[in-house]
Parts: C-alpha cells; sequence; structure tokens
C-alpha cells in the first residue's frame, strides 16, 4: 500500500471517528435538554416522592452531567450503548440489533427503487435535453421531491393493499418480501427525485466534454457511448449525493416505519422518544450516524477505483 494512500486513509478514518463522537456528545446533550421527566415516564403521576428518588438514583439521573457523560462515553466503548430505562436488564445494542435488519433491508430496498428509477430516467432526459421526455422525467422527479412520506405511504396503502389487494397491509408478516414494496417506493421516491435530476445534470456536463465528441467522431455507438465513456464518469457525482442522503434515507425510514407498522431502529426510536428512553434514543441517533458516516468513507475510497485520475494522484 503506497505511504500517501494509507496516510489519506488514516485521516478519512481519523475524521470520521471524529464525527460520529461530535454527532454522540450532541445527542448526548440535546436529549437532557429536552423538557420532560422520564422517571415521571416509567413510574406516572401516582408514584409516591420516594419512589421516584430511588428510581432516579437507580438511573443515575441525580448524578451531575459530566459524570453522566463520563458514563455514557463508557458505554459506548464497551459496545453495550447503556441499558434502556424500561428494561434495565436489556443493553441499547441489544435492542438495536433485533431490529437493525429489518431497517437495513427497508434502507436497501429504497436505495435499489431510486437507482433503477433514477438513472434511467435521468440518462433519458439527459440524452433528450429539451424534449418532451426531459419535460415528463423533470417533472417526475418534483413530484418525488413534493409529496411528503406521511401523505404517500397511506395513499399506497388505500391503493394497492385495501382497493387493489395485490400487497400485504401494514402490520402484516413483515418478513414478507412483497411487504417491504410500499414501505421501500414510499422512502425511495424523494431519493430517486435528487438522484435522478443529479444524473440528468452529470450527464450533460460529460457528455460535452472533447473526449466524448472523439468518441462520436471515431463512430462509437450512442448505447457503447453511454455505457462505456458517459456512465462511468457521471456517476461519481451522483455516488456523492446518494452517499450523503442516506442520513434523510435512514431518517425517512423512521415514518415508514410507524405508517407500515415495521419493527426497525424507526420504531425503536420513536417509541423510546416519547416513554423518554434516553439511552435507547442515544443508541439509535449513534447507530445511525455510524452508517452515515461509514458509507460516505466507503464512498471516498471508491472514488479510486471509478475514476483513474483519483487513483493515480
Amino acid at each position: 500500500m503506497a505511504p500517501g494512500f494509507l496516510r489519506y486513509l488514516l485521516l478519512r478514518i481519523g475524521r470520521a471517528l471524529a464525527t460520529v463522537w461530535g454527532v454522540a456528545t450532541l445527542v448526548f446533550l440535546l436529549v437532557h435538554l429536552i423538557p420532560g421527566d422520564p422517571v415521571q415516564a416509567i413510574l406516572g403521576d401516582q408514584a409516591s416522592p420516594e419512589d421516584r428518588v430511588a428510581l432516579r438514583a437507580a438511573l443515575r439521573l441525580d448524578r451531575p452531567l459530566t459524570e453522566q457523560y463520563m458514563a455514557f462515553a463508557h458505554e459506548v466503548t464497551d459496545g453495550t450503548l447503556g441499558h434502556s430505562f424500561r428494561t434495565r436488564e436489556r443493553a441499547v445494542s441489544a435492542l438495536v440489533e433485533e431490529v437493525l435488519p429489518s431497517t437495513l433491508a427497508l434502507a436497501a430496498a429504497s436505495m435499489l427503487i431510486a437507482l433503477c428509477l433514477a438513472l434511467p430516467l435521468g440518462s433519458l432526459a439527459a440524452l433528450r435535453r429539451g424534449s418532451r421526455w426531459d419535460k415528463a422525467a423533470s417533472t417526475f422527479a418534483i413530484l418525488g421531491i413534493a409529496i411528503p412520506h406521511i401523505w404517500l405511504g397511506p395513499l399506497l396503502v388505500l391503493a394497492f393493499a385495501v382497493e387493489l389487494r395485490v400487497l400485504p397491509l401494514p402490520g402484516d408478516d413483515p418478513t414478507l418480501i412483497a411487504a417491504l414494496i410500499l414501505p421501500a417506493f414510499t422512502v425511495g421516491t424523494a431519493l430517486m427525485a435528487v438522484l435522478t435530476r443529479q444524473t440528468r445534470a452529470a450527464l450533460i456536463e460529460v457528455l460535452s466534454e472533447q473526449y466524448i465528441l472523439a468518441a462520436r467522431a471515431r463512430g462509437v455507438g450512442p448505447v457503447a457511448l453511454l455505457f462505456r465513456h458517459a456512465m462511468p464518469n457521471a456517476l461519481l457525482p451522483v455516488m456523492t449525493v446518494a452517499a450523503a442522503q442516506l442520513g434523510a434515507l435512514l431518517s425517512g425510514t423512521v415514518i415508514a416505519e410507524k405508517i407500515f407498522e415495521r419493527p426497525g431502529i424507526g420504531m425503536l426510536f420513536l417509541d423510546a422518544f416519547f416513554d423518554r428512553d434516553i439511552p435507547v434514543v442515544q443508541g439509535c441517533v449513534l447507530v445511525i450516524a455510524v452508517f452515515y458516516v461509514g458509507v460516505n468513507l466507503i464512498i471516498d475510497l471508491l472514488y479510486g477505483v471509478v475514476d483513474p485520475r483519483v487513483r493515480l494522484a
């Protein structure tokens, strides 16, 4: 491994770890500033003052904020991410581990749907720039951005699960592949819209380059010109945008999991937020941050595989 690449790799990993820890610290502070008492949320209004004091001490909420932060840092480094306020015998990492595969499956399916729609639409819009095809693809992309998940999800349920009855209803067996279609389409439409516009813009820029004109002069066909010469270079900004939108994609699963009653990190986060289960909220956000930063790191390293100019540099 070249020394320059090794230094670059270590620098990127160090920045990624610093970003994740910064997010964890920020979430720790914000969660403690949110109004509401976890003890009251757990015991209710009828609990005696003695029970409140005992539970507050058991949850270490009576300790100074700096001491709570040091305990949080220790729980992150040992991998447990703390213990849930409601189920003290369960580590947060175990709770997240149970639901994370479902969320990752939804995110992967949403990304797949977004790419399968965005790349053809963006390519068609770029190749037929200014035509009706371009306007139709751009309009479809704008609709994908404008329609919120909280409206699109129930609409899809009414159309395909209630009226046509071709797909499962919310709450049905979430392990079925068919049960993944509607939530994945709900989450993937917004990302599809962003990637369609980015693909169109990137391809238009690449198709105006001199090497594309030279390839056309050599008699390269339109299909080979698009997939062999133009698309590899146009994919670089598309990959960047897709990685940058991963955080929005994971946050979009929160709404979709609630609408379609799918177990996942989004449902776990919402339930913990309303129950004031601080360790679970911190753990969910930290896991999402790790995946978000990790994917961006992988995309940076893949630049050298896709673009020879980055690899040579």
